[in-house]
């Protein structure tokens, strides 16, 4: 135990020591990651707003199948059973043909005055879908049109596809742009442990000679890419809520309801989460990276 205790506060003394030493190069190392993470913080802010509005949306969009008039009973009852049996759908309403004319009334107000009540409804009696999950919705659609006594069915044809389809490409952007700032952040990280490492590399072969494992040499060097890519991801978090703190207040100030962004404390919960591991994993991979050929003696 005492040896191990020995071997801790020495790898610990070095960490300090070779921060000390090589303070300007880590700080300007953590000062790149810091950058490389604000950027990246700054993406995920917009990337979360946006996901946040269109997963909004996406719960809005709901599938309308409208009822063939001219359906018999037996196509009817067969075509309500399937619906309610059907494993894709998380909600099914029926809405009779008066119910839509009644929507209507009161979506026109006085504009249906003087409508003759006593004509027949021209309007078709319909049930309203929800899907388990958003994405099912032209599938299900393309498939309920097969369904017996149905007369057509609207989800909004060419809006939900498009809106579909940017929110993929979002997703894309994102996880392209995030594994590219991660390889800088690696590629920096481990530049400045390498040169830290050359410096030292007297005292590291001296080390291997007298029995020293490679692990116990690695530790400190380490510990110093962790400090980094630590300091690295929580220096932004700051900045970061200030700015987005900023734009909250911006928004409420201009009266831009049509905004609705997402809570501080969510959004920066969210952000620690990815940044701070993110980080901290930069900092371990770029300093053991940057050991491998200084360790063959």
């Amino acid at each position: 135990m005492p040896m191990f205790i020995n071997g801790f506060l020495y790898i610990i003394g070095e960490t300090v020591k070779g921060l000390y030493r090589n303070r300007w190069m880590c700080l300007t190392s953590t000062g790149v990651v810091v950058v490389t993470l604000l950027m990246l913080g700054v993406f995920m802010l917009v990337n979360l707003n946006i996901s946040h509005v269109t997963e909004t949306v996406k719960q809005q969009v709901e599938i309308v199948v409208y009822i063939d008039e001219q359906a018999d009973q037996a196509s009817l009852d067969e075509l309500g059973r399937k619906l309610s049996a059907h494993g894709d759908i998380d909600e099914v309403r029926y809405v009779s043909s008066q119910e839509h004319m009644d929507r209507l009334h009161r979506q026109l107000g006085g504009m249906l005055e003087g409508y003759d009540t006593g004509l027949e409804n021209p309007l078709l009696a319909s049930y309203e879908i929800r899907t388990v999950v958003p994405e099912l919705v032209v599938p299900l659609a393309n498939e309920l049109e097969t369904y017996p006594g149905v007369s057509t069915v609207f989800y909004g044809q060419g809006y939900v596809e498009n809106l579909f389809a940017v929110s993929g490409v979002l997703q894309m952007v994102g996880l392209a742009l995030m594994a590219g700032l991660s390889v800088t952040a690696v590629f920096l990280i481990s530049h400045t442990i390498k040169l830290t490492v050359m410096m030292r590399q007297r005292e590291i072969s001296i080390m291997k000679y007298v029995g020293a494992t490679n692990w116990f040499i690695r530790w400190p060097f380490v510990l110093e890419g962790l400090f980094m890519g630590f300091a690295g991801a929580v220096v932004p978090l700051f900045g970061l809520y200030y700015l987005y703190q900023f734009s909250i207040d911006w928004v409420v100030d201009n009266n831009l309801v049509f905004l609705t962004l997402l809570p501080v404390q969510v959004v920066l919960i969210e952000l620690a989460k990815y940044l701070v591991p993110l980080g901290t994993g930069l900092g371990i991979l770029g300093s053991t990276f940057s050991m491998g050929r200084f360790l063959k003696v």
